[in-house]
């Protein structure tokens, strides 16, 4: 049996403390990932609990371009991306709207999109930078607290996903 060597490590593209919380970060998106990498349509659009999987990897994707964009940023949406959102995140009583009919392609193809942003801004990134507060009108954040709540926020919803799929396929 081979063993196993469970250690941060940081990707060696990013400054080093940065690099170990992305490193995290891939880390929980390559999982979700090679969980959903075989479902099928109907288990993507299916709704349970009030929203369906597809409608979690939409909301995944959105909230982190968004905090990427917004707070880290300053707003600054690429027109690319924000075109990968067509859709409101939310309806009206602050249920994930149903997002349904995409293929599992495309939206793996916006979670990788948005991925790609947010590397390329943070590899660029220095520990000042790093640590430096943004004032928004509700809060103060920095960029590490962004990356320590997106790992917390899209675990959250790889673990729903996972639950749900485990429903799925025994139906």
């Amino acid at each position: 049996m081979k063993r196993e060597n469970l250690v941060v490590v940081p990707l060696s593209d990013f400054e080093p403390e940065i690099g170990r919380w992305i490193g995290c970060l891939e880390d929980v998106r390559r999982t979700l990932i090679k969980k959903v990498s075989d479902i099928s349509q109907e288990q993507l659009d299916a709704k349970l609990n009030g929203h369906s999987i597809g409608s979690l990897l939409y909301h995944i994707a959105l909230i982190e371009a968004d905090w990427l964009y917004e707070e880290v940023l300053g707003g600054k949406w690429n027109s690319q991306i924000r075109s990968l959102f067509p859709q409101e995140d939310r309806n009206m009583d602050g249920t994930l709207s149903h997002i349904k009919d995409q293929t599992l392609d495309e939206h793996l193809y916006r979670l990788q999109c948005v991925r790609d942003e947010l590397l390329f801004h943070f590899r660029t990134m220095d520990v000042e930078d790093w640590r430096e507060s943004r004032k928004l009108p509700h809060y103060d954040v920095t960029p590490e607290w962004v990356i320590y709540h997106l790992l917390e926020h899209e675990a959250y919803h790889r673990g729903q996903i996972f639950q749900m799929l485990a429903v799925l396929k025994n139906k």
